[in-house]
């Protein structure tokens, strides 16, 4: 016979109710009777009856992820960590792309879809504050990435602006004068792109060393081609390079094929920083140094967040809610002085 809750509660020495509480993922449990409830739950074998629990509370246990494009590195990697997290929360992930495309995201939120769900997790590229005002307000929602609405959504996000100021820092302190700076959209001031280069014109700044128009090169797509033309297209109208930004990862990796087949080493001649630490900056060659922006805290927090919402325990009105961040210095931007 498959244990019961009642079971598990006499294991652990604790109420029914907090045996639930523990299940359900209720996070005003002691961490000490929480640990007993897991260890009880772990010895006995015991699987909750989600189909019993999902027609009592009314939920369906899973929850949604819209994203632009899963053939990204970082929007792929964040969907793993929400999957992640959402698992240990109890819940599952219907995930959806949406190309970034701001119909797509308007017609998503009016979606018969989204009943399949108990909230959603958004990272929007198209939308205006005026879409999301006329999605359905009971509905849970929390929003992914830089733009900023002037909604009553919760909002997980980075700090672009300090942390691409501490990239920049990091070239100019191994004297790195002339920094390129790859992946610039037009007026897209609220955007990654744009809050990126406001951090590195603040560096700029600070510093002391005057902004080149020059060294901004746009680019269409935030991909390794992108990254690698944009390169290509400096050493072409004879700009002179010491380092390079990438706003993100694929960016600067591209970045760095493209000074490699010129000839140029990374990072003797140019050094090269990214944005987003991705797995494959570690393995690149040379490694990639990069900003952690705090995809893990952002996914796990969005998650949280979400459940709280739905389960009507988060306390207080909509949060903006921001990560901390890391400079991953490694081998294409080491920081020591050029001799």
């Amino acid at each position: 016979m498959a244990p019961t809750l009642h079971d598990v509660a006499r294991l652990a020495g604790v109420s029914i109710k907090t045996v639930s509480n523990v299940v359900n993922g209720h996070p005003h449990v002691r961490p000490s009777t929480r640990a007993a409830v897991e260890r009880a739950v772990a010895e006995l074998g015991y699987t909750p009856n989600l189909t019993a629990r999902n027609l009592r509370s009314g939920r369906t246990g899973a929850i949604a992820l819209a994203v632009p494009d899963l053939s990204l590195s970082y929007f792929a990697e964040l969907a793993g960590m929400v999957i992640a997290r959402a698992e240990e929360r109890g819940v599952v992930v219907l995930v959806e792309q949406t190309g970034g495309e701001r119909e797509r995201e308007r017609e998503l939120l009016r979606s018969p879809r989204l009943g399949l769900t108990d909230g959603l997790i958004l990272s929007p590229l198209g939308l205006d504050a005026t879409d999301l005002a006329a999605r359905p307000g009971a509905y849970p929602t929390v929003l992914l990435g830089e733009r900023v609405f002037d909604a009553a959504i919760d909002h997980v996000t980075m700090r672009n602006i300090d942390a691409a100021q501490a990239a920049t820092s990091h070239l100019l302190a191994s004297g790195r004068r002339r920094i390129a700076v790859l992946g610039a959209h037009e007026d897209d001031g609220e955007g990654a792109a744009g809050l990126r280069l406001q951090g590195h014109r603040a560096a700029l700044a600070a510093a002391g060393v005057a902004f080149d128009p020059a060294l901004v090169v746009a680019t269409r797509f935030w991909d390794r081609s992108g990254g690698a033309d944009a390169v290509r297209d400096l050493l072409a109208r004879g700009v002179d390079v010491d380092a390079v930004f990438g706003l993100n990862d694929t960016l600067a990796l591209g970045a760095i094929r493209a000074l490699q087949e010129a000839g140029r080493r990374v990072p003797d001649d140019v050094a090269v920083v990214g944005f987003d630490d991705l797995d494959e900056a570690r393995y690149s060659i040379p490694s990639l140094t990069t900003i952690d922006p705090g995809r893990r805290w952002i996914a796990q927090t969005a998650v949280d967040t979400l459940l709280g919402r739905v389960a009507d325990s988060a306390p207080g009105g909509p949060r903006v809610l921001a990560a901390d961040f890391t400079l991953r210095v490694r081998e294409s931007a080491p920081g020591l002085p050029r001799r």
